[in-house]
């Protein structure tokens, strides 16, 4: 919450909380308002919740937020035909997710997306560091470069669908 109060004293007008209690967020939406900033709840890290129907409902008729983030499409869709702003939730962890995540778009046609990872070498470089294993890096590598900023960034192995990069020896 202090943090919370921290940010509220920014020049950001948009504010997203990710990962709060049912106890505080009606308190934290609340506060955002009156503070002119345009929050957005994070349907599926509300903790005491659940991210389903009901509680999108819930959400949507008590806490009043701005927006609402989720990975699920029924969720979003509650929040658009209540009038709050959607954000669609994907994470991209292969060439199958990215399809799925443009599946979804389709279909809920949210405000918003957001994509996860947003910084590929970045994250590689992190958990080679925070782990004690080697690390293979897959998923949306689908150019020579993009295999050669993996491998800078630490990964031991590349692991990709693309069979042109099969044969690409990055040495």
């Amino acid at each position: 919450m202090r943090s919370f109060e921290k940010l509220l004293q920014q020049p950001f007008r948009n504010l997203i909380i990710l990962d709060s209690h049912l106890s505080q967020i009606g308190t934290m939406v609340k506060m955002g308002k009156e503070k002119g900033k345009k929050i957005f709840l994070h349907a599926d890290l509300i903790q005491g919740l659940k991210s389903d129907l009901p509680a999108a409902e819930f959400i949507c008729q008590n806490l009043r937020p701005y927006g609402l983030i989720s990975t699920r499409s029924s969720v979003l869709d509650v929040a658009k035909k209540r009038g709050l702003k959607t954000v669609q939730r994907i994470f991209l962890l292969d060439s199958r997710s990215l399809e799925t995540g443009y599946r979804l778009l389709e279909q809920v046609q949210p405000d918003m997306v957001e994509i996860l990872p947003g910084v590929i070498p970045e994250m590689i470089r992190q958990v080679v560091n925070d782990v004690r294993v080697p690390v293979i890096a897959g998923g949306l590598i689908h150019s020579e470069h993009g295999v050669c900023a993996a491998l800078e960034a630490g990964a031991t192995a590349i692991s990709t669908s693309n069979t042109s990069l099969w044969t690409f020896d990055a040495k």
